[in-house]
């Protein structure tokens, strides 16, 4: 898998934070949108996460919004990286 420490150094989000990876490319809409927001609602403000996509989650930016997370998106060839976190 990907290394998820040279992301997280790509972003504003903390570092030194637990980190916690989902992995979404082989999955249909809905479920990428669904189990991003399900994972964020069961892990503590404390830890970053980061979800591995084949395409920018439009549709996730507004609920981020609207939750309050602060969030930077990344294309790494095929993959596209949303680091999603707390202040």
């Amino acid at each position: 898998m990907e290394n998820v420490v040279s992301y997280l150094s790509e972003t504003d989000a903390p570092e030194t934070r637990p980190c916690e990876t989902i992995d979404a490319r082989e999955l249909p809409p809905p479920q990428p949108l669904r189990n991003t927001l399900e994972q964020l609602a069961d892990i503590d403000d404390s830890v970053v996460l980061v979800q591995l996509n084949d395409r920018r989650p439009q549709h996730l930016y507004p609920k981020l919004d609207d939750r309050k997370y602060n969030y930077e998106t990344l294309e790494d060839g095929d993959t596209v990286v949303t680091v999603i976190w707390k202040e």
